[in-house]
């Protein structure tokens, strides 16, 4: 099928629909690797990951092996995790801190700067044998914005701050949350799906399938003897979808089962009732009451485009996607808290995030079976368009709505077509400030998103 006719993207009637070879094709998938992840910026870790001088993590980022590390002079940076010698892995376990990196295959060794440090028998190189041309090598491009550390194999690719467009205003109501800066919780979640990775793009951005796939969890939570009931959750306010530009979405609703951050709920225990209360105080004093309710009182899925998810909902998820081939994707998440909390407050947070995102979850089993059944579902023939009109024109469309995949979905058709983003006509407008939003949007009163 042609490129240009992947998407049916029909204004007048309301129609978006994306064909099912999106998800099933190889050539696709390969025109996906050269087109998008050897162009845009992907995230590869959060700078807590590596706190002391040392301190290094493996990652793979479109199949290329690579590893952060934080350097004896505090720098992190980013290198191919092969040796210049031979192409060996240079670290070879998942994390750990060296202040010398040594290759296990011939014992060449670098530093924490990737700088190559010794070499067995270099009495036997000639004259022409430099250390300094074969240090580790890094990515064409590295940078990190709040903590965040992204690389890009495309020496052309625009400055990070640019690229994230309208997602840094939700970065920083994430950031900005903590008194002292944010930090990674050890350990991670680690797990294969059956399914396009784009799939996974879309759940996580989908408050449509609350009610029905999680509705075990919504069986939770009422039968917790808490104000809520499914039919109040059914007519929750319907949230607030976005376009930020460059591929990068997101979804924003009123929390209505608190927020450990400073939104304090009975099912946190009466316990954290008081720390709660002072966060509050603390964010109102620092930011002001609007932007201190946006952070207290909302949750809001977040996309970096392409693969990048934050989850800003009962606990903070950093999640991570590496699409394997069509049907098959890695998916690696991290719990992300404010550096200062302890007890019972930290407490809370992490069984929010192990009851709803764990990988024992109510959640995460539930999207895992959903996204393989999809996957599944696609090799049925004669049914070849998924839909994602819902709320198309819907004058204030919410996060039910689908628009948030649908500018994900130009986005991806753009960067297939060769095209670097997508225009003006081709998604919500850039112009649509971030900082203009407020709780009152949220609660269901925001402007056209696609019309």
């Amino acid at each position: 099928m042609d490129i240009n006719d992947l998407i049916i993207d029909d204004r007048q009637r309301g129609i978006f629909r994306v064909h099912r070879s999106s998800m099933t094709s190889m050539d696709l998938f390969r025109r996906e690797r050269e087109l998008i992840f050897e162009k845009c910026w992907i995230y590869v870790g959060h700078e807590s990951e590596v706190e002391n001088p040392g301190d290094y993590r493996r990652r793979t980022l479109a199949g290329r092996p690579l590893f952060l590390a934080r350097g004896e002079d505090g720098k992190v940076r980013v290198f191919l995790n092969s040796c210049p010698h031979r192409g060996a892995l240079v670290c070879r376990r998942a994390a750990g801190n060296a202040s010398i990196l040594r290759c296990f295959y011939h014992g060449w060794s670098f530093n924490t700067k990737g700088d190559l440090i010794a070499v067995p028998g270099e009495d036997a190189y000639g004259p022409g044998f430099d250390r300094g041309e074969l240090g580790l090598k890094e990515p064409a491009r590295v940078d990190s914005y709040r903590g965040f550390y992204f690389v890009s194999f495309n020496p052309l690719v625009e400055d990070l701050v640019t690229y994230l467009a309208g997602a840094r205003d939700y970065l920083d109501l994430v950031v900005d949350q903590a008194e002292s800066g944010m930090r990674v919780v050890s350990g991670s979640n680690r797990y294969t799906i059956k399914a396009n990775w784009k799939l996974l793009v879309e759940n996580s951005l989908d408050s449509y399938h609350l009610l029905t796939t999680h509705r075990t969890y919504v069986d939770y939570i009422t039968g917790l003897g808490t104000d809520d009931s499914r039919a109040t959750m059914a007519a929750r306010p319907p949230g607030l979808a976005r376009a930020l530009g460059n591929g990068h979405c997101v979804g924003e609703n009123i929390a209505r089962h608190g927020r450990p951050i400073a939104h304090w709920h009975p099912l946190f225990g009466e316990e954290t009732r008081e720390p709660i209360e002072r966060a509050r105080v603390r964010l109102v004093k620092k930011y002001g009451e609007e932007r201190a309710r946006r952070m207290a009182d909302t949750s809001r899925n977040l996309l970096v485009y392409p693969n990048l998810l934050v989850l800003d909902f009962v606990a903070i998820t950093i999640r991570y996607i590496e699409p394997l081939a069509p049907g098959a994707m890695d998916v690696t998440a991290w719990h992300l808290v404010p550096r200062e909390e302890s007890g019972a407050l930290l407490a809370t947070r992490l069984d929010s995030y192990l009851t709803f995102f764990g990988p024992g979850g109510f959640a995460t089993p539930d999207d895992v079976e959903a996204l393989e059944s999809c996957q599944e579902g696609f090799r049925a023939s004669g049914n070849e368009w998924s839909d994602l009109s819902r709320g198309m024109l819907n004058p204030a469309p919410g996060t039910s709505d689908e628009l948030q995949m649908r500018g994900f979905w130009r986005q991806w058709h753009a960067n297939m077509q060769g095209r670097g983003r997508t225009n003006v006509q081709d998604g919500e407008p850039e112009e649509r400030k971030t900082a203009a939003v407020s709780v009152s949007d949220i609660q269901g009163n925001a402007p056209a998103g696609e019309r």
